[in-house]
């Protein structure tokens, strides 16, 4: 399983923040964290989620008319092409929004929004580690400790074959003469 890679913090000035910002919107992404921890994308899906966010960020530097619809294409379409995932819960659009946003932000200097988020991101990672500890990885297999499938088949009974089945004998109903002398018919069950 990758890792996942940590943005460092950013420098002050509005391209760093930017680049921390597509970073942290990236890494936030339900869809593309799921595709990166489930190897999705083969075992280079962390490199590729780094990538992407460095093309984001090449993009609106390079073309500065990009809107969130074009960005939210570029996101849905490297989704599907790298991480064979398709993308119709409307969550690229509410990346690309997000990451649009921050933009704007850093280009009037304003870069709070997006120290906010670095900031619950480190929260979020301390929290993660502190978790991670508490659980250990035991690798090391005790010869005399039973597995699950030597139980099972200690337990189990010797039994022989199972009776053929074979259908009870059917009464056949005698036919009901009304007093005309019709017979009456009944239906089967």
């Amino acid at each position: 399983m990758s890792t996942q890679s940590t943005p460092a913090p950013p420098a002050n000035d509005g391209a760093s923040y930017l680049d921390l910002g597509i970073t942290l919107a990236l890494n936030d992404w339900p869809a593309l964290t799921l595709a990166v921890q489930s190897n999705w994308g083969g075992p280079t899906s962390d490199d590729k989620r780094a990538w992407l966010c460095g093309a984001v960020s090449e993009m609106l530097t390079e073309r500065p008319e990009t809107d969130a619809e074009d960005l939210e294409d570029v996101l849905i379409q490297v989704m599907n092409d790298e991480f064979d995932v398709v993308i119709d819960d409307e969550s690229a659009a509410i990346v690309a929004t997000e990451i649009m946003e921050m933009k704007q932000y850093t280009d009037r200097g304003n870069f709070a929004e997006i120290q906010a988020m670095w900031e619950v991101y480190q929260r979020k990672s301390q929290q993660k580690s502190a978790s991670a500890a508490m659980f250990k990885k035991v690798d090391a297999k005790d010869e005399d400790q039973e597995t699950d499938e030597e139980t099972d088949e200690e337990d189990d009974v010797e039994m022989g074959d199972a009776p053929a089945l074979v259908r009870a004998p059917r009464e056949k109903a005698e036919p009901e003469i009304d007093d005309d002398g019709f017979t009456m018919v009944k239906k089967k069950r």
